[in-house]
């Protein structure tokens, strides 16, 4: 059975984004109830497998905890605006204990970050041993948006391919298991949900009028995507592209993603750092506090 991840994973010498449906439901069951009603089957799976994810997550946390594993997981989500980024974490981690959790959202660096090389914020906010974390944006940004807007020279940007590819390696090394996800909308499904947006009062606050500015660069930042996707997916760390026009979809596979993920580490419960029936028997004997 063909695993959702070979399905949707960046094959650096043949992907092209602009062949990838916005719309597309790859790797989806076909199965009756897909068929009948696909945001309520979507619903359920999501729901099923956020339960999967909790139990892992907390095998994960106590397997660290009690210093048996140094393993992680980051999932890090890249988008255009409007992608749906906020969304999917929200569907995702719902159901995930806020302890076991690092959660970060990356706007445009500080001014000490900018003395910084562009990958010491990330480092400094990837999670720590038995965490789940999860990247709004991410150091992709400087090879992203830092191109399209020559923010930095192109003899800059174009080194930071192999430096990010060193960067991850790195990191998997060192136990952190990485799931990269592009959330890939279309144009008209982000004209719509901005205009979504300026329909309901209560959804201002995340109307940016800079994002329509932002929309006359869409085929810059296509291009840029398509490098960042093809010469930073390895087989260490492979990129993937999930179609994002549908949520439902949407929520479906980055959740699929991020359980596959988690299996593949199967972290177990650590045993127990003393004598069991020891401490059952203490517990039962009466003494001054009890009877």
């Amino acid at each position: 059975m063909t695993q959702l991840r070979d399905v949707l994973a960046v094959d650096p010498e043949s992907f092209r984004l602009d062949k990838v449906d916005p719309k597309g439901t790859p790797g989806l069951p076909d199965t009756k109830a897909v068929r009948k009603d696909a945001k309520a089957w979507s619903k359920e799976a999501v729901a099923a497998i956020g339960s999967e994810l909790a139990a892992y997550q907390e095998k994960l946390f106590a397997s660290a905890k009690s210093g048996q594993t140094s393993r992680r997981v980051l999932l890090l989500l890249q988008a255009m605006d409007c992608g749906g980024k906020d969304g999917t974490v929200r569907s995702v981690f719902g159901g995930l204990n806020p302890t076991g959790i690092k959660a970060v959202s990356f706007g445009p660096p500080t001014d000490e970050e900018k003395r910084q090389n562009f990958l010491w914020r990330v480092e400094r906010a990837l999670p720590a041993a038995g965490q789940v974390g999860v990247f709004n944006r991410s150091h992709y940004e400087d090879v992203l948006v830092v191109r399209v807007h020559d923010l930095v020279p192109e003899n800059v940007w174009s080194r930071r391919y192999d430096q990010i590819n060193k960067f991850e390696a790195a990191q998997a090394e060192d136990g952190l298991t990485l799931v990269k996800v592009m959330l890939h909308i279309s144009p008209e499904e982000q004209r719509q949900r901005l205009l979504d947006r300026l329909d309901d009062p209560a959804k201002y606050w995340k109307y940016n009028p800079g994002d329509v500015t932002e929309r006359a660069r869409w085929d810059d930042y296509q291009a840029a995507y398509q490098d960042a996707l093809t010469r930073c997916s390895t087989v260490a760390n492979p990129w993937f592209v999930v179609p994002a026009d549908r949520k439902w979809y949407r929520n479906w596979a980055v959740a699929t993603l991020l359980r596959d993920a988690l299996a593949s580490i199967d972290p177990q419960y650590p045993p127990a750092g003393f004598d069991v029936e020891t401490e059952r028997q203490r517990l039962s004997t009466p003494d001054s506090h009890g009877s």
